[in-house]
Parts: C-alpha cells; sequence; structure tokens
C-alpha cells in the first residue's frame, strides 16, 4: 500500500509529546525549568558624586550611579522580588595606585557605599568584589611586579580588602581574581578579625574571555599592559574548571561561579554535577551588549531573546545568576 493511500485508522503513534505542549496551562504544568527574580542578582557600578547617573555607552540601559542612586535601584530591584546586588566602584586615576591602596580606606567609595545600602535596605544581600583592578594603576587583578602577576603578596592584599568591606557590612565578598589560595586567605582572614558570618562568592572558574570589554569601559580597568591570560581560565578547558572549583570549596567558598554564562553552559552544567554547595553564573557584559545590539538592529525580539538565555543557564545548574539585564526580567516575570 503506498503512504498516501493509508487509512488514517492505521496510523499508529504510541508516544506523542505534543499532548503536554498543547495549551499554555499544560506546558506550565509540565515545565522541567523556573525562573523567578529570586534567582537573580543585579550588578551596579557606583561611581564618585552625588545624583550621577552617567551611562556606559557599550552597554545600552546600564548606568554608573553615585550612591544616592545606587540606593534607589536596590529599592527597585528589592520591590522586584531581586534579593541581592553586586557593587563594582569606578574610581579616577588620580585614586589608583600599584598596590591598590584605595580598597582599603574604610570611608572609600564601596565601603560608604556598602553602609548606605545596609541601612536603606538591610534585606538586600550585598556582594562586594576583591580584585585589585578597580583601583590598581596597572589595571590587573593582582600585583604587578618585574612585567608579572606576583600571586602570594597580591594574596595579602585581597584578604585584606575584604576584611575591609566585610566591616562595612558586605554580606559576602566574592574574590574575582584567580590568585591561588586566595579564597583560603580571605576565609583565615575573615574570621581572624571576627567576621565569621561573611559568606564568600567566589569566581571559581573565570575565563579568559572575550566578553568583558564593556565591562572594563564601564570601570576603565582594562589591563595597561599584557592580558589576564596568565591568571584568568583558558577558554578551551572544561576540566580544569573543576579542579578550580573543588579548590575553592576546600578553602572555604560558600558559593561557587562560572563566568561568562552562555559560552560556558557546558562547564556550568559539570559544575552542577560536581558540587553540592549552590552555582552560581555570571551573564557577563559582553553576552549583555551583544543582545541588546541584535534587539536594537531588529534581529531578535529583546524580551524573548533574553528570558531564553536567562532560562538556559539556569537550565544549565546555576542557582543563582547576575545580569545586567536583571531589572527587566524580574518586570517580564511579575507580568
Amino acid at each position: 500500500m503506498k503512504p498516501s493511500s493509508r487509512k488514517k485508522k492505521d496510523l499508529v503513534i504510541t508516544e506523542r509529546p505534543r499532548r503536554n505542549r498543547r495549551t499554555s496551562s499544560i506546558r506550565s504544568l509540565v515545565r522541567e525549568t523556573r525562573l523567578s527574580p529570586e534567582n537573580l542578582i543585579l550588578p551596579l557600578f557606583v561611581v564618585p558624586g552625588k545624583n550621577v547617573q552617567n551611562p556606559v555607552d557599550s552597554m545600552p540601559g546600564v548606568f554608573r550611579f553615585s550612591r544616592d542612586r545606587i540606593v534607589q535601584e536596590a529599592r527597585r530591584a528589592f520591590r522586584l522580588g531581586i534579593p541581592g546586588l553586586a557593587l563594582f566602584p569606578a574610581l579616577p586615576d588620580s585614586m589608583k595606585d600599584k598596590r591598590a591602596g584605595e580598597a582599603l580606606n574604610p570611608k572609600g567609595l564601596l565601603q560608604e557605599t556598602v553602609r548606605a545600602l545596609k541601612d536603606a535596605c538591610p534585606e538586600m544581600t550585598v556582594i562586594t568584589d576583591v580584585a585589585m583592578d578597580p583601583y590598581s594603576s596597572d589595571g590587573h587583578d593582582g600585583l604587578v611586579r618585574g612585567g608579572k602577576i606576583v600571586n602570594d603578596e597580591t594574596l595579602d592584599i585581597l584578604a585584606a580588602m575584604a576584611v575591609s568591606q566585610a566591616r562595612a557590612g558586605a554580606d559576602f565578598v566574592a574574590p574575582s581574581d584567580m590568585m591561588d589560595g586566595r579564597v583560603g586567605a580571605l576565609r583565615r582572614a575573615l574570621d581572624s578579625a571576627g567576621h565569621t558570618d561573611t559568606g564568600i562568592l567566589a569566581y571559581s572558574a573565570k575565563y579568559a574571555s572575550a566578553f568583558y570589554g564593556p565591562f572594563r569601559d564601564a570601570l576603565d580597568s582594562a589591563p595597561r599592559t599584557g592580558d589576564k591570560k596568565t591568571y584568568q581560565m583558558d577558554p578551551a578547558n572544561s576540566r580544569e574548571a573543576l579542579r578550580e572549583v573543588q579548590l575553592d570549596i576546600q578553602e572555604g567558598a560558600d558559593i561557587v561561579m562560572v563566568k561568562p554564562a552562555l559560552a560556558y553552559l557546558d562547564v556550568i552544567a559539570r559544575v552542577r554535577a560536581a558540587v553540592k554547595v549552590p552555582v552560581a553564573a555570571y551573564q557577563v557584559s559582553g553576552e549583555y551588549a551583544m543582545l541588546k545590539a541584535a534587539a536594537q538592529k531588529g534581529w531578535v525580539r529583546e524580551e524573548d531573546a533574553l528570558m531564553e538565555t536567562l532560562l538556559s543557564i539556569r537550565r544549565a545548574g546555576a542557582g543563582i545568576i547576575l545580569t545586567y539585564a536583571a531589572l527587566q526580567a524580574a518586570e517580564i516575570l511579575r507580568r
């Protein structure tokens, strides 16, 4: 019998997955992965001054805010159900030196911003970045000597930074430097200073990525010489990520993170399968900027593309997602 002459009653399909896609309510019932504002962390750039809101040209919709405006953004985020912020200070070159001395100023920009946030919105989780590059005249995450990044001497500086941030009220310090042994150094320093409740969110698998450009524009923190490939990870490696993650957990990390996210979904999945601590991922500036640029060109529908990318990060295994689109995503999720 020819296929065209086969009777409908002769057609037997035992599996019909489309039944579970037939209506919106059914799709909701069987949905495997869920995304909510509670999964999101909003990164914010803080600058000196008052009532400042300067746009970051390479990141449409993202601004550098003064401390008072950061507080307003925090309140807005908390109303939308976003539980935490990640702070990154943008300082003038006049405040930078080779040893990142301003990072230890108890009345520095970051420390005062943390205090203002905890006073205004005490339930908001505040995460602070631990790395030298925003404060360094060399633009590197570690101490530069003789053209090389000096690992062990950097640890003392990073540990002092973490203690200063904890004293200001940070809930989590987030070492993003990728120096060997830095999580252990931070944990020992925090505990010795009495900050046993301050958590460590470790940038455990941070890759030497091409997608960080807009972030470095926002902070003017690009390396003055060389690159970061001697301490950030080779994009070709995934097994190495598991080694880095396990070392950070052994040293005291409470949360581990993969950065970037979209180009490393396989790494997120491998990390999630290998560890029992919470896993975060960072949708970085270049990933955000590409999405915005494509939407501005009319090549993708912005909201749909944004939510699909965030869902993919969540599906890969990240329970926490840092994204510059956190406010936009939270507003979409609340509709």
